[in-house]
């Protein structure tokens, strides 16, 4: 089909409103998959596949640079309805992440041949446990630069995310006792909340004046504890959700908290165990690739200004992949990130179409930049 006709703003944003009408939480994405490769072969893309985790993975050009532009097809749970209000469009998965991924999608459909290859993937259970993604990075897909989808607003470019280290700790203080003698037995309630607080205190020492993307948090997200309403507790669980920023690393951090764990339990006298439930390095893109530099040129074309380059405090894909494989990662997108996972969740259309643009720049001026670093 040819592309110049196809993409009118119409066009780009009846795709979106059709996307949005779909409901996909995680794992209940292959409505989506079906409809994206469906729309992939009336835009030109090649080698259209849903792989064995149902992620839609398809190309479109050729030549180098190769470049990965992966979104997720999945949202979280819960329906908003799909209506136009001004210049919002409204729906679950509006701001995240569906229009970053039909951005993607019709940005990938304008790359002329021989001006690099686009591997555009739309991923499963992002908002889960990641099993898209943790497929995707399995293949053997041989790739230069890689784009996340993700609400950034489109004047911001992610170059960085922190790391996560989940960990279930179990402090078990050997007896119980009736609620009415409760000087008979430590309580391991009692006994988790004082582990856990000197537990993050040393965790997160010594951090004074750092911005918020470059400081570690370690936060309670979990607790459970106690059979009985008159019997005090002999054993509780607790999670830690840490999250690392990328002046550390997981080994770093596992190692404090293993001597931490094993000198509080002493000096509480209490037994104490903890299990890593999960475990993500941090990752940043360098400043000066040419894929930072490609997004900088992006977005002065249409929005007239540079755009702000941030350390966001969350996880995302592009820790595993960038980590993986050692290639410029960054994640962007049209959308308001505050909006994410909302009752009413929304995208305003303009920027939606504006994010189109940015991205077909983007991919533009990485091909030229990616070609000059290669000449001699």
């Amino acid at each position: 089909m040819d592309s110049s006709f196809t993409i009118t703003p119409r066009f780009s944003i009846k795709l979106l409103e059709k996307a949005l009408r779909l409901y996909t939480p995680s794992l209940s994405e292959r409505p989506m998959a079906e409809f994206l490769a469906d729309k992939c072969d009336d835009l030109g893309f090649e080698n259209v596949r849903i792989d064995e985790v149902g992620n839609l993975i398809a190309t479109i050009g050729s030549g180098s640079p190769r470049v990965l532009l992966c979104g997720h097809m999945d949202t979280v749970p819960g329906k908003v309805k799909v209506r136009k209000e001004g210049d919002y469009l409204y729906g679950r998965g509006a701001s995240d992440a569906k229009a970053p991924l039909m951005a993607m999608l019709l940005a990938a459909s304008t790359v002329h041949r021989n001006n690099g290859t686009i591997i555009f993937v739309g991923a499963v259970d992002e908002e889960g446990n990641a099993t898209g993604i943790k497929n995707l990075a399995k293949q053997k897909l041989d790739i230069d630069y890689a784009i996340f989808g993700e609400p950034s607003g489109i004047t911001q470019v992610t170059i960085a995310y922190k790391g996560r280290i989940a960990i279930n700790l179990k402090v078990n203080v050997g007896d119980s006792a009736h609620a009415s003698a409760p000087w008979l037995a430590k309580n391991a309630i009692e006994e988790s909340m004082k582990f856990t607080y000197e537990l993050k205190q040393s965790l997160e020492e010594n951090q004074e004046g750092k911005s918020k993307g470059m400081i570690l948090t370690a936060t309670m997200t979990e607790i459970k504890g106690g059979d009985s309403h008159n019997v005090t507790p002999k054993e509780c669980d607790t999670i830690m959700d840490i999250r690392i920023p990328v002046t550390m690393n997981c080994k770093m951090v596992g190692e404090k908290i293993s001597a931490k764990v094993s000198e509080i339990s002493k000096r509480l006298g209490v037994d104490a165990f903890y299990s890593v439930l999960d475990e993500t390095e941090p990752f940043e893109a360098p400043m000066d690739s040419p894929l930072v530099r490609a997004f900088t040129l992006g977005v002065m074309d249409v929005e007239r200004k540079r755009p702000a380059l941030i350390r966001k405090t969350g996880t995302g894909d592009m820790n595993i992949i960038g980590t993986l494989w050692n290639i410029p990662v960054v994640t962007y997108g049209p959308g308001d990130p505050h909006a994410s996972h909302t009752i009413d969740e929304r995208v305003s259309m303009n920027e939606y179409l504006r994010g189109i643009e940015v991205l077909r720049n983007t991919l533009q001026h990485l091909k030229r930049l990616h070609d000059n670093k290669k000449a001699p």
